[in-house]
């Protein structure tokens, strides 16, 4: 059974994927994202409800801190500038450094367990690799500037 936070980065990979790269206006992706999703396999409705309202906090807090977040991506994805990613690496990217920096209840490791997954699914052979390596980095880097 898929869970409910597994079906939300979907969705939310779906809105920043469609505003990234086919430059649909964001409310209108998260809507039509949100109204074609197929949330059934969650089983009861407050499941359902808990993936839609975490596929909204996701995609939203990427938009808001896209700057920042993309500066990080830029700096740790060596030789591949932002422009240069796949449209869907550079997303799940954007969502893993936005869950490690901003959400609490989700542990960084598990925020990259599921980038990784949701590379391998979603984007080409290597991709796992790429963004477990940027993620790593950049988790490597926060751990030691809380250390310092």
């Amino acid at each position: 059974m898929k869970t409910a936070r597994r079906a939300a980065r979907e969705i939310a990979l779906n809105v920043l994927y469609q505003w990234d790269s086919a430059k649909i206006p964001f409310e209108e992706a998260l809507e039509t994202a949100l109204e074609h999703a197929d949330l059934s396999r969650l089983g009861d409705e407050q499941r359902i409800q808990a993936a839609r309202e975490y596929a909204r906090v996701l995609a939203r807090g990427v938009k808001e801190c896209l700057s920042e977040i993309d500066s990080h991506i830029e700096r740790l994805a060596e030789d591949w500038p932002l422009e240069r990613q796949p449209a869907v690496d550079r997303n799940i990217l954007r969502m893993a450094i936005y869950e490690i920096s901003h959400v609490n209840s989700v542990p960084p490791v598990v925020a990259i367990d599921e980038a990784v997954e949701l590379a391998k699914k979603y984007s080409t052979a290597d991709s796992g690799k790429f963004v477990n390596g940027v993620l790593a980095a950049y988790l490597r880097e926060i751990t030691s500037e809380k250390s310092s």
